[in-house]
């Protein structure tokens, strides 16, 4: 008697989250979409430790470049409650909630308005679905039911609210690489990360944005993250003309013709 109960209670709760994510379009206009002053937007996406602060701090040199870092210190710091490192201390208790404070805090920098043309940002609420929360479902740290939950507020804001994504810069990196930089840089919750989630991470990574089973929201520029730092700084010149399509194109009144990284790059996006 009680597991027909639950079979229905979960059948109601799947048909009611569904019926919500097909009938919660705010208009027809998505919210934001009729800014007209919306900035060249690029993701920086890549494993943990691939570089992506790294990255950004190269650009600081730009005046016209607004650059959004992860929000890590508020993931740290919740009201006082470390929730990056109840994560990883319970992840089966804490996965829901600190995802959950993901999306809201990504949002945020998503919807962040600037008077910059170009806005570069680490990490997106792509690969916050695609990658991390797609491993916490495959692992069992997820329950399906909060698996769903978090998949309908997805839609809903993707669905709802618009999401500028002008390019994605794939910090491309081996697990190895990124484990011993992780190792170097010592921050305390990282020392619980094992290895295997990061192998997990970059499968995931390679799935979405090299093979393209998940929809990715613009072209996918791959630069090579596994050199070292003294070497790396080229690798980053490399993306400028990309990045900097606006600031050149509005300095010169001229097209750029070609990117210089077009042998690396997916053109081929949803």
């Amino acid at each position: 008697m009680l597991a027909t109960f639950s079979r229905v209670i979960r059948r109601h709760c799947s048909t009611y989250y569904k019926n919500m994510a097909m009938n919660v379009t705010v208009n027809s206009t998505k919210i934001g979409a009729d800014d007209p002053n919306k900035p060249f937007t690029v993701f920086i996406e890549g494993n943990i430790g691939s570089g992506k602060t790294t990255f950004l701090n190269h650009f600081n040199k730009y005046d016209s470049v607004c650059l959004m870092a992860e929000p890590v210190d508020l993931w740290r710091n919740c009201g006082g409650v470390n929730l990056l490192e109840m994560l990883y201390t319970e992840p089966y208790r804490w996965a829901m909630p600190f995802q959950t404070y993901v999306t809201l805090t990504m949002l945020n920098t998503h919807t962040h308005k600037t008077e910059k043309p170009v806005k570069l940002m680490e990490r997106s609420l792509y690969s916050a679905r695609y990658c991390f929360v797609e491993n916490m479902r495959s692992t069992g740290v997820l329950h399906e039911g909060m698996y769903n939950i978090l998949q309908d507020w997805f839609n809903y804001f993707t669905t709802n609210v618009h999401i500028q994504a002008d390019l994605i810069v794939y910090l491309r990196t081996t697990p190895e690489i990124v484990y011993e930089r992780m190792k170097k840089r010592g921050r305390s919750e990282e020392t619980l990360v094992p290895f295997e989630y990061l192998k997990q991470l970059h499968e995931l990574h390679e799935n979405w944005l090299i093979h393209g089973q998940h929809y990715r929201p613009a072209p996918v520029l791959v630069l090579d993250a596994n050199l070292d730092l003294t070497e790396i700084g080229s690798e980053y010149e490399r993306s400028e003309t990309s990045i900097l399509k606006p600031i050149l194109i509005d300095n010169t009144n001229m097209p750029i013709m070609a990117s210089p990284s077009k042998r690396n790059a997916k053109g081929d996006y949803s």
